[in-house]
């Protein structure tokens, strides 16, 4: 049974079928159709045979199409004389496996699914494709790691993680894990073998036409340098590309980065364990700050969100919380980039117990560990957000 989500999908190819019929009276056969589609970018397609999509779509759920001549011949034309209306039958559906098609994702989706103004969703989107490497950096909470992910599908116009890879950095990720290195076998030799970026840059080469997105969560946990190696020069927007390609520490064959290939880091600014990030990579990237919701709420969407929650308790700690944040902003030892994150308060089901709940399990000891040094201000903190859900502070 085909899911609703691929019907909606269905719903959208047959509109597109619909926008290149409407003033061809004269009529149209499956490929012309499939080229005009291609032609104007109507549509984008994840399939080994796009165009055997579009005929089958046509023949099995377009009521409102007739056959012209033969079926070998598969034209079709516009049945009312005004070219209005074209009906579907998506009872009629062709086999799901037949007609996968990626859900499209623009820049409306973007912003009713992330709390970010329309003017900073295109500041954001200017600087990735001036620069084709950003980082995402902000509090925790923040929304960093699920903005990413959206923020490349909008790009693409499609929800394909086919042209996405994540990876997640750690004091142990090397460049043998990132790039290519030697690995034992099973019968105790070492074999040379490719790294996850390596990979996903020869998918992104063998694809020119459509844009590849490479995301880095905790991109500061790793040794940078030590990571990338070579590729420091490569990353850069004008080392891209065949012209640029060069010899990688290990393998023969020489290496380089397509244009079509980005990169989005994400970084915790609170994160005091770890060092700055290696300044020869700092220059590659544009560095891209993303603030809690709470502020510009009006703007980004979150004010909207909230009124939709019926929980006073709800909306009472929402406002220690804007007041906790502006005393870490003050707070000299803290400052900008230790504020509490949004996301910590999104949920699909808010109700007091979860308030509670995730004040007391999870805002708490984030301030426990921003505070550690200074008992006075952790103490004061701990009694109002206490006092805010109605349990007893016991110091």
């Amino acid at each position: 049974m085909i899911n609703q989500d691929n019907i909606k999908n269905h719903n959208t190819i047959c509109e597109v079928i619909k926008v290149v019929l409407k003033d061809k009276k004269e009529g149209m056969t499956s490929k012309q159709i499939y080229e005009a589609i291609i032609e104007n970018d109507l549509y984008k397609f994840n399939a080994k045979n796009p165009q055997s999509v579009v005929t089958s779509i046509i023949r099995t759920s377009c009521i409102g199409v007739d056959n012209k001549f033969s079926s070998r011949d598969k034209e079709f034309i516009i049945v009312s004389e005004d070219g209005n209306d074209v009906h579907y039958a998506l009872n009629n559906i062709v086999n799901e496996s037949s007609i996968y098609l990626n859900p499209i994702y623009a820049k409306e989706n973007f912003l009713s699914d992330v709390f970010m103004s329309e003017n900073e969703y295109d500041k954001l989107t200017a600087l990735l494709k001036r620069k084709k490497n950003i980082i995402l950096q902000g509090a925790p909470g923040v929304g960093k790691t699920y903005c990413a992910k959206r923020l490349a599908w909008s790009l693409m116009g499609e929800k394909n993680n086919n042209r996405v890879c994540m990876v997640q950095f750690h004091q142990s990720y090397s460049y043998e894990d990132f790039i290519m290195g030697y690995r034992p076998t099973d019968n105790g030799s070492f074999e040379l073998e490719k790294g996850v970026f390596y990979r996903f840059c020869e998918t992104a080469k063998n694809d020119p036409e459509n844009d590849y997105f490479f995301i880095i969560d905790e991109i500061n946990r790793g040794n940078l340098s030590k990571i990338f190696g070579e590729l420091l020069m490569l990353i850069e927007n004008d080392k891209r590309g065949s012209e640029q390609q060069i010899n990688l520490v290990y393998g023969s064959e020489p290496f380089y980065i397509p244009e079509n290939l980005y990169i989005i880091g994400m970084m915790n600014t609170a994160d005091r364990s770890l060092a700055m990030i290696d300044y020869a990579l700092r220059r590659r990237f544009s560095f891209y700050t993303m603030s809690p919701a709470f502020e510009k709420a009006d703007e980004n969407g979150f004010a909207e969100y909230i009124q939709k929650i019926e929980c006073p308790l709800y909306h009472s700690i929402i406002a220690k919380i804007i007041e906790l944040n502006k005393a870490i902003k003050e707070d000299t030892s803290l400052r900008k980039g230790f504020e509490i994150g949004h996301s910590y308060f999104i949920s699909d089901n808010i109700n007091d117990e979860w308030v509670k709940s995730t004040v007391e399990y999870e805002i708490i000891p984030l301030i426990e560990e921003y505070w550690f040094d200074n008992d006075s201000e952790l103490s004061k903190w701990k009694e109002k957000l206490y006092l805010a859900i109605g349990e007893p502070y016991d110091e």
